[in-house]
Order: C-alpha cells, then structure tokens, then sequence
C-alpha cells in the first residue's frame, strides 16, 4: 500500500480506504476526489506544504473547498512569515509525488496544523499517499498519528 495506511494499520486506528480512478488532466486532486468519490466538499482535505521564514518545512491540512491562510498559518506556528513551499522540497521531505502528499507517513516528521473545522465531522477525507487513494478517519486520529495542532488556518 502506502506508507500513510501502513502507519494507521500498525496503530490499529480506525480508518477506511477509498479509491478511484485519478485523471492525470485534473486540476485539483482535492477537488476530483471529492467529486469522484461523490463526497461533501467541506470534508475533503488537502495537504500543503509551507515554508517558514527560518526555511522550516510545516504541513497544512485544509478543506479543499478553500484555500490556506498563511498569515493564519505563521500565527498558529509561531512564525514571522510564511510561504508555500516549493514542491520538490516538499517531495523530498515527504517521500510523496505532489497531488498525493498524505499528512500521514510522511518521511520527515513536520510540525502539522489542523484546520479547526475538521473537528466538525465525524471523519474527513485526506489523501492516502497516492493520486486517487484517499483515507477516511476521525480528525482527531489524524492528529494523534501526526502530532497535529488544529488551529483556524483556512479561509
């Protein structure tokens, strides 16, 4: 499988896989999963990478339906300013191809923020660590295997 659904099935956490088929031509993999999946926008999130001012790479879990507020962001990670990350660092440090970056399993562990409306669900959607594989958990399960913060940091 993938390094993200191998970490959750050796901590035994709840947790549900779901796939479809990706096309390479979408524009959004946060947005195509959604509607592939036949899944509730606000539900599906998506995984960013930042880059603080002191080149610390963060990740940023935030619904697909909106966007990354990074001055949000540098607040909740005590950073003076914050930039997206360039996406061959953020390859490198995850050991994942952009457009599947899991928050899970990733090959360095950052410091990760959590959208704060995640908690509004029972389960959200994330990417599994694959174009066209996504996992299904409880918010708080995705941040206890990440050591995550939930912080308001989507717009």
């Amino acid at each position: 499988m993938t390094p993200a659904i191998d970490l959750l099935k050796k901590a035994k956490a709840e947790y549900q896989v779901h796939s479809y088929e990706h096309d390479p031509k979408s524009v959004s993999y946060g947005l195509e999963a959604a509607e592939k999946l036949g899944l509730d926008l606000a539900r599906v999130f998506k995984t960013l990478l930042a880059c603080t001012e002191k080149n610390e790479l963060l990740v940023a879990v935030v619904p697909v339906a909106g966007s990354l507020d990074l001055k949000a962001l540098a607040q909740a990670a005590g950073a003076k300013k914050i930039d997206m990350a360039d996406p061959a660092a953020a390859q490198r440090a995850t050991g994942y191809l952009v457009g599947g970056i899991s928050p899970l399993g990733q090959k360095k562990r950052l410091r990760t923020f959590i959208d704060e409306s995640a908690r509004g669900f029972p389960t959200i959607h994330v990417s599994a660590g694959r174009r066209g594989l996504e996992v299904e958990l409880a918010a708080e399960t995705l941040a206890q295997h990440t050591a995550a913060r939930f912080a308001p940091i989507g717009r």
